[in-house]
């Protein structure tokens, strides 16, 4: 019951900073959340709802989906061919990140070796859903987006190994480079080895199905949503990487989706939209809870003097993680000096470096070091976000604003429901046909007022259902509507480059709503 309630209040909160996001779309959602999150933290009752932070369950149920998800937007094609890059910007990369932070950390903030690469290690994973919400509207260098989002992928596991590495030494007071070596190439080999079989197998099954009598629509999108969580706790259980093994799993259920557009288009489509849907409101769960632990770790520790080196240890750690990824990209990657720039800020830190950062028991480190590696975390959060957020504005170039697209865009729907209405005004129909087809068209000009709608809603319940002539009439009406509407879309999509992608986001709600026209009515 107390994980239930926790999962409804965190969902409701989510659906809320989606709301106020979209009223003020200059300001990222993740910003919104965090606050929400600040807020609920601070009222006891709401507070109350939420129950102590688990890290298994944070990663499993929302990390791990989260994770699966990124990997299907990805071309495994892309990924075979930026092999070498990869390994360099999850394995050398993070390993100088890693001694370049915590030594910082000891020198300059006199906290000890083992605590300071502790710090480090939790520091290296990065988030590509971050980073995307802080780039939104801008136009990224193409090479650099395509080497930040497949460094999110693949760096989450060298974080984890690490951060053992650095929890070992600071038990034991020694590294065991072996030790440390053995388990990362076990856990990210196997994690792969696991992640591309089970992927495999569910594929294979899924496609039988597809071709079979036996297919569900619904029993499909019930694997598709369990296979990360399934797949990410059979890995744990394993001792191989939860992490590696759902990337991978998503990369391959990506070149399926790709062969299957035409096999089962229902399902591809309704998967695309289970997708976006889940991401959205788990990635703001994670900033909700972000917020809300902030709060409670702070709430009686703000004017003891440890503020000061929260904050201090924090600016160390974002720092030394800015030079390392600038030296790497000039150095390394051989990119420009903009270029650099952009992919050192570009290293957002989000779900996965909050997650293991609550992986460590107060117990084991003392409350007080306990405090220093949380808080000092989600400075480090809180400025990957709010410095590229600022520079970006002012060294990318900017897309159409949403602002402005919405006021095209509705002159675009105006003018196309229009040649629509017209085109519905010039067919016979019976009345009653006629007057049902131009109000819903109408309504798809948003120009139907709320009470207006509420009123004819009200008429309509007891209204006998239309004849079988005059449906079939209606979507006749319909039919020849909706031509006439992609027809203009495609006008016009030729003329306005700019405002392709939201032209082509109105098509598809013309094609889904002749869908939906399609479906036969319940009698």
């Amino acid at each position: 019951m107390e994980l239930m309630i926790s999962t409804f209040t965190l969902a409701i909160a989510a659906a809320i900073s989606i709301i106020i996001a979209q009223a003020i779309d200059k300001v990222s959602v993740n910003y919104i959340s965090m606050i929400i999150g600040i807020i609920i933290g601070l009222i006891p009752f709401l507070n109350q709802q939420i129950a102590s932070f688990d890290s298994e369950i944070f990663m499993e149920l929302i990390v791990a989906p989260l994770l699966f998800f990124e990997g299907q937007k990805t071309r495994i094609h892309n990924v075979g061919r930026r092999i070498k890059e990869i390994i360099g910007l999850t394995i050398i990369m993070v390993l100088l990140a890693l001694i370049v932070s915590g030594f910082s950390i000891h020198l300059l903030a006199d906290v000890s070796l083992p605590l300071a690469f502790i710090i480090g290690s939790i520091s290296t994973p990065t988030d590509a859903t971050a980073s995307e919400a802080v780039t939104n509207g801008l136009r990224m260098p193409r090479r650099v987006t395509s080497a930040l989002k497949a460094e999110s992928l693949f760096n989450d596991a060298s974080g984890i190994i690490l951060l053992n590495m650095s929890l070992l030494w600071f038990a034991n007071g020694y590294i065991n480079y072996g030790q440390t070596i053995q388990d990362f190439c076990i856990s990210s080999i196997g994690g792969a080895i696991l992640g591309f079989a089970v992927a495999w197998v569910i594929i294979i099954f899924r496609q039988t199905l597809v071709r079979s009598r036996f297919n569900s629509l619904n029993a499909q999108n019930l694997i598709y949503i369990l296979t990360p969580l399934a797949l990410y706790a059979l890995a744990e259980h394993l001792h191989v990487s939860g992490i590696i093994a759902v990337v991978v799993a998503g990369l391959l259920h990506n070149a399926e989706s790709q062969q299957s557009l035409l096999l089962n288009s229902r399902q591809v489509h309704m998967s695309q939209d289970l997708q976006n849907l889940i991401s959205d409101i788990f990635n703001s769960m994670v900033f909700i809870i972000l917020g809300l632990m902030m709060v409670r770790i702070s709430r009686n520790k703000l004017f003891n003097g440890d503020l000061a080196k929260w904050i201090i240890v924090g600016i160390i750690v974002y720092l030394a993680n800015l030079l390392v990824r600038y030296l790497y990209g000039r150095l390394i990657i051989r990119y420009d000096r903009r270029e650099s720039i952009v992919f050192s800020l570009g290293g957002i830190h989000g779900a996965v470096t909050l997650a293991l950062a609550l992986t460590i028991s107060v117990d084991f480190l003392g409350s007080q070091s306990y405090n220093l590696v949380i808080m000092s975390e989600a400075v480090l959060i809180i400025l990957s976000m709010l410095v590229p957020t600022i520079v970006f504005q002012f060294i990318l170039p900017h897309n159409v604003s949403d602002e402005e697209a919405h006021i095209v865009m509705d002159k675009i729907r105006s003018e196309m429901v229009k040649r629509a209405l017209i085109a519905v005004h010039k067919m016979y129909l019976p009345q009653r046909v006629k007057r049902h087809v131009i109000y819903t068209l109408l309504n798809q000009k948003r120009v139907v007022k709320t009470r207006e709608y509420m009123r004819v809603l009200l008429k309509t319940i007891d209204q006998p259902n239309l004849s079988k002539s005059e449906q079939y009439l209606q979507r006749l009406a319909f039919f020849r509507a909706f031509a006439i509407e992609r027809e203009y879309l495609e006008m016009i999509g030729q003329k306005e480059g700019k405002y392709r992608t939201y032209i082509l986001n109105l098509y598809n709600d013309v094609l889904l709503a002749e869908s939906l026209i399609i479906e036969p009515e319940d009698e």
